[in-house]
């Protein structure tokens, strides 16, 4: 096993259970390896796990280790099989599975569907890149647990390494500028996220989103079901004003949902697609979506004070998340931007910001960065914080009622913040201190 992160240790222990013969190695000093020693599993840290090699069947590689690591590169020249922990863990799990990619709104979907089946009345669990492996799922099955339809969100990072990995209902949202690092271009990139559809088949279901120029052209071998926010006329699932239709059948009214903005709408539609492709009726759909809440820091409205809505987005960590957002508001933007550069341009900001902003707030080391980039949008309001915390008052002290001050950093945490869950349970603790 290399990479003993949260995936690794549960991929180690999945293998352990099913009788194998297991050896964990991480180049750097991971936590939690503890489960692993009360396991009865041996494992090395601080280490390539090149020397490791002699007598190995196959490499299981955690999501977050690259196919250019030293031990990656050299199991494959001896002819080794490398896999990935989702192609394990779904090779571990005989539940069926509803498979969720994209740039953006992944999260939010897989556990809006997940929440779907289970208000319709069935067991179902939520996996894969939301945090709980599909290899720890595995093990709940082995255990005796009734897991249901899993419902797994996937990463390009899980994808890349699929071989086999068939879901019975996959779903492609969309797809934007991220992980480039890792992937080196955009082909690539698209290339491991179509992966999610590479070995579905006739019997199975794949949902995709037609207002996507990166899915234009894509087909699948299996039945195929395309939703629309923007009118596209190849699709079963559409938006008329502000009722969600399903072949030209009414299903809910967007107003009756808890969840707020135009790209929630398409995760909605993404979900009731994947639902209604596991047999379950509109009606509890429709019902499933009423009752869904919002997902913590993915537009996530928090609080409404003197008229003003607060709105944290902080899981926006890239330029095209932060697009989503201000799209989907009606109302005026007091904005919150910056944090640390992941390498985007922030050009991109100036039509939306200057459309739905009355006022922007830079904090992070790329405040001046998104400042200059931004002084073509002509906004009222710009400020330049010490921290979130001064962002936050400065914008609720700027703030009228009837408009909506929004965390949508386009940026990631880590100058200031351990991760985007630190940063938006911050910005809604200073939030609460407003109203006092």
């Amino acid at each position: 096993m290399v990479g003993l992160a949260r995936s690794g240790v549960a991929a180690a222990r999945a293998l352990k259970a099913n009788g194998q013969v297991v050896f964990g190695v991480d180049s750097g000093e991971p936590g939690g390896t503890a489960v692993l020693r009360e396991s009865g599993i041996d494992f090395e840290t601080s280490t390539s796990g090149v020397d490791r090699l002699d007598g190995v069947a196959t490499v299981v590689k955690s999501p977050g280790v690259p196919a250019t690591a030293e031990v990656i590169r050299a199991a494959e020249e001896r002819g080794i099989d490398v896999i990935g922990e989702l192609e394990l863990g779904w090779r571990l799990t005989p539940a069926p599975v509803v498979a969720v990619t994209g740039t953006n709104g992944k999260t939010t979907t897989t556990e809006l569907t997940t929440h779907l089946i289970r208000s319709a009345g069935r067991p179902a669990s939520a996996a894969g890149n939301v945090g709980h492996p599909l290899c720890e799922v595995a093990m709940e099955h082995a255990a005796g647990e009734d897991v249901g339809t899993v419902v797994c969100e996937c990463s390009s990072f899980q994808l890349e390494d699929s071989e086999l990995f068939s879901p019975e209902v996959a779903a492609f949202l969309n797809l934007r500028p991220d992980h480039l690092d890792r992937h080196g271009d955009m082909d690539r990139y698209r290339e491991a996220k179509l992966r999610i559809f590479a070995n579905q088949t006739d019997g199975d279901v794949a949902v995709l989103n037609a207002d996507e120029p990166a899915l234009a052209g894509v087909k699948t071998d299996a039945a195929e079901i395309r939703f629309t926010v923007a009118g596209a006329s190849d699709a079963e699932i559409t938006l008329e004003g502000e009722r969600i239709m399903v072949d030209g059948e009414p299903l809910i009214e967007t107003r009756e949902m808890k969840i707020l903005g135009r790209h929630n709408v398409a995760n909605a539609m993404a979900g009731a697609a994947a639902a209604l492709a596991l047999g379950i009726e509109p009606a509890a759909v429709a019902e499933g979506l009423r009752s869904f809440p919002p997902v913590a820091h993915r537009y996530e409205p928090v609080a409404e004070i003197e008229g003003v809505l607060f709105i944290n987005d902080s899981k926006a960590t890239n330029v095209d998340a932060t697009l989503a957002a201000l799209g989907s508001s009606d109302r005026r933007l007091h904005l919150i931007l910056g944090g640390s550069s992941k390498g985007e341009s922030f050009d991109a900001l100036v039509p939306a910001v200057a459309g739905a902003c009355r006022g922007i707030y830079l904090i992070g080391e790329t405040a001046d960065e998104i400042g200059e980039a931004l002084e073509p949008a002509g906004v009222e309001i710009v400020r330049y914080c010490e921290d979130l915390e001064a962002a936050v008052s400065e914008a609720a002290g700027a703030a009228i009622p009837g408009e909506a001050v929004l965390l949508s950093p386009a940026c990631a945490s880590f100058d200031q913040f351990a991760d985007y869950e630190e940063r938006g349970d911050a910005f809604r603790g200073y939030v609460e201190e407003l109203d006092v």
